[in-house]
C-alpha cells in the first residue's frame, strides 16, 4: 500500500459551480463559509458541475435543483439519475430577486431584447408583458453570462435578467428590482460529492430513484405503499423518462429521515428487492430556516432521552 499523501489533508477543497462569477448559485454557496473559503473551479453548465466532482476534477458542486415557480431542474435530476454516481451532502436555499440589469445611460425606453437563462425569463414572463411586451428573448447559459455580455456590448438597448452581485460584478446598472412574478420564490441547490453519507441530524432528507419492475397497473402504488405503511412523509415525488422507449418512467422520491434511521433503511430494502433498481443520491441535513432549531430540538430531545435510559441502567443489579 502507498503512504499517504501528505497534502491530501491539507490542502484546500475545490468546489465547482455554474459560472460566471454573479450566477444564483455563486450567490448561495457564498453564504456557506466553508463553501467560500474553498477553491472554486467555473463550469459552463450544470451537466459540467456534476462530471467536474465525477471525474475528480473538484471536490464538490453545487447545482439547482428545484424552484419554487418553475419546479424541478431537469438537466441536474437527470444527470444524477442517469450519468453520475454522487451522493447528496447537503442543500441550501436561495431566494431569488430578479433585477433588469443594464448599461450606464440604459433605461426601460431603450430596451428591446432580454437576455437571460431561459428558467429565469421564464420567472419574470408578466413584468417582461407588462413593460417590455415587444422585446425580444436571447438565451444564455446563466443569469452571470447575460450581464457579462451586456456589459461587454456597446449597445443600450440589450439588457440582462440577474441578481444584485452580477450588477455589482459587471459594473451594469439596476434598471427595475424585483420583476420576478412571486417574490416569495427560492431556489433549492444541492451540494454533491462522489463519496460519503453526512452524520443524522435528527432533521434530515433523503433521495433515491426508483425503476420499476415493470409499467403495468398499480406499480407506482406499490412503491408508495412502501411509505404509507411506514409513515414516512415523502416532500418530492416526480416522474422521469428513462430514456429507454416510450412509456418506461422511473421515479425521484425525496423523503423525510435518513438512512440510518431503521424505518428509512428499511423501505430502502424493501423497494430494492422488489424494483428493477434503486440509486440512492444520499441522506443529508434539510435546509431552510426552521432546520436549525428543528435539530436544537432533536439533540436537546436526546440528550434527555439518554440521561433517563442512563437513570435507567444505573439501578440494574442495585436491588
Amino acid at each position: 500500500m502507498p503512504p499517504p499523501d501528505p497534502t491530501s489533508e491539507s490542502r484546500s477543497k475545490t468546489v465547482a459551480y455554474l459560472g460566471p462569477a454573479g450566477t444564483f448559485t455563486e450567490q448561495a454557496l457564498h453564504r456557506e463559509q466553508d463553501l467560500t473559503s474553498a477553491d472554486l473551479v467555473v463550469c459552463n453548465s450544470m451537466v459540467d458541475v456534476l462530471y467536474s466532482v465525477s471525474e475528480g476534477e473538484a471536490d464538490l458542486g453545487v447545482v439547482p435543483i428545484e424552484n419554487a415557480i418553475e419546479g424541478t431542474v431537469n438537466a441536474t435530476i437527470d444527470t444524477l439519475a442517469f450519468d453520475v454516481d454522487l451522493l447528496i451532502q447537503r442543500e441550501l436555499v436561495e431566494p431569488v430577486c430578479m433585477n433588469l440589469l443594464g448599461r450606464r445611460g440604459a433605461n426601460l425606453e431603450l430596451v428591446d431584447t432580454v437576455m437571460s437563462i431561459p428558467v429565469a425569463t421564464a420567472q419574470c414572463r408578466n413584468w417582461l408583458r407588462e413593460h417590455l411586451p415587444i422585446s425580444q428573448h436571447m438565451a444564455a447559459n446563466s443569469t452571470a453570462e447575460a450581464a457579462a455580455y451586456v456589459a461587454r456590448e456597446a449597445n443600450l438597448a440589450t439588457a440582462a435578467i440577474g441578481n444584485e452581485r452580477a450588477a455589482d460584478v459587471y459594473g451594469l446598472e439596476i434598471l427595475a428590482t424585483g420583476i420576478e412574478d412571486h417574490s416569495e420564490n427560492q431556489t433549492r441547490f444541492v451540494v454533491v460529492a462522489r463519496s460519503g453519507v453526512p452524520e443524522p441530524t435528527g432533521h434530515d432528507k433523503t433521495s433515491i430513484v426508483v425503476y420499476q419492475q415493470a409499467n403495468r397497473p398499480g406499480s407506482l402504488l406499490a412503491i408508495l405503499q412502501e411509505f404509507a405503511a411506514r409513515s414516512i412523509n415523502l416532500s418530492l415525488l416526480l416522474s422521469r423518462p428513462t430514456k429507454t422507449s416510450l412509456g418506461n418512467y422511473c421515479f425521484l422520491l425525496e423523503m423525510e429521515g435518513h438512512v440510518a434511521d431503521a424505518l428509512v433503511a428499511d423501505c430502502l430494502l424493501s423497494l430494492k428487492a422488489t424494483q428493477a433498481d434503486v440509486k440512492f443520491l444520499g441522506s443529508y441535513p434539510t435546509a431552510g430556516e426552521s432546520g436549525p432549531a428543528r435539530r436544537a430540538d432533536v439533540g436537546a430531545a436526546r440528550a434527555r432521552a439518554d440521561t433517563w435510559i442512563g437513570s435507567i441502567k444505573d439501578q440494574i443489579g442495585a436491588y
